[in-house]
């Protein structure tokens, strides 16, 4: 997908590069897919900020994925490609031969008339899911169940995709976006394909402005604030926290760099790390 850049007739415009949007072909939502998103602002039950820097932002609603593709061996239609303003990837429409609608994530490739469908013995193809027994080796692959049945929750933003490289004793060796080679039972639906709109991460905004439009509130550098409301504030200038050379730490004492993955979680189905595969 290509993005449009603006001639500078102000500051904002001479950086921008916004998408262009060729690939979308349908600028209504189905409402019988749409469900109403409340906002928190940050805050939690009892109306304390919880999550910084969250609040205003353009109303939205939310779109219906079907991220578990449970219509199994029946075929659909997809009758349009539609920007969805919760996630970073188009959405396709789907409409199966029994008149049902669904949304899922529009792969790279996937346009208006294309024929898609679900099951074990399903063609390899983009935008149709399948078991990863199923799947050939080398295929790249994206909306990933972690459990079989649970629906997809791996490699599902804006260009993402990874590839299954092997199977063992009933379970397959997948390679992710990050590098990590990771084990997934066999049984477990993926859909064939790339994510679309790989040229998000290119993306400038080009002004505040349009991150307030996101919900996206100012950010204040830790180094800029004073020690009482920051571990990394005062010092004279530009000082390494304090002034001195301690390590830099979140409002909440996490040295940068800590390892934040629970001490005693499974870990088996890691089978390389995601470091060593770029430390090569």
């Amino acid at each position: 997908m290509p993005l449009k850049s603006f001639k500078p007739v102000t500051p904002a415009n001479r950086y921008k590069m916004l998408p262009a949007f060729d690939e979308i072909t349908k600028s209504t939502p189905e409402k019988s897919l749409l469900e109403v998103k409340k906002r928190s602002g940050g805050r939690n039950n009892q109306g304390r900020i919880t999550c910084r820097h969250i609040g205003g932002g353009h109303k939205k609603k939310y779109r219906l994925i079907d991220f578990k593709r449970t219509k199994r061996d029946i075929e659909a239609t997809v009758i349009g490609i539609e920007y969805d303003p919760n996630r970073t990837c188009r959405i396709a429409l789907l409409e199966y031969t029994d008149g049902t609608k669904a949304y899922i994530l529009a792969p790279s490739g996937l346009t208006d008339g294309d024929k898609v469908s679900s099951g074990e013995n399903v063609e390899p193809k983009v935008g149709n899911a399948m078991p990863l027994k199923s799947v050939p080796l080398g295929t790249a692959v994206h909306n990933i169940e972690l459990r079989p049945g649970n629906g997809g929750k791996v490699a599902r933003s804006a260009g993402q995709q990874a590839v299954l490289t092997s199977r063992d004793a009933g379970y397959a060796l997948i390679k992710m976006p990050s590098g990590e080679i990771r084990k997934f039972h066999e049984e477990c639906y993926a859909t064939i394909g790339t994510v679309g709109n790989r040229d998000h991460m290119n993306e400038v905004s080009g002004k505040a402005g349009r991150s307030r439009w996101q919900g996206k509130r100012p950010t204040v550098r830790g180094m800029c604030m004073n020690p009482v409301d920051h571990p990394n504030g005062g010092g004279e200038g530009k000082s390494k926290s304090g002034g001195g050379r301690q390590h830099l730490k979140s409002p909440w004492g996490h040295t940068k760099g800590q390892k934040t993955r629970r001490k005693h979680k499974n870990s088996t189905f890691i089978v390389e790390d995601r470091r060593k595969s770029k430390r090569k």
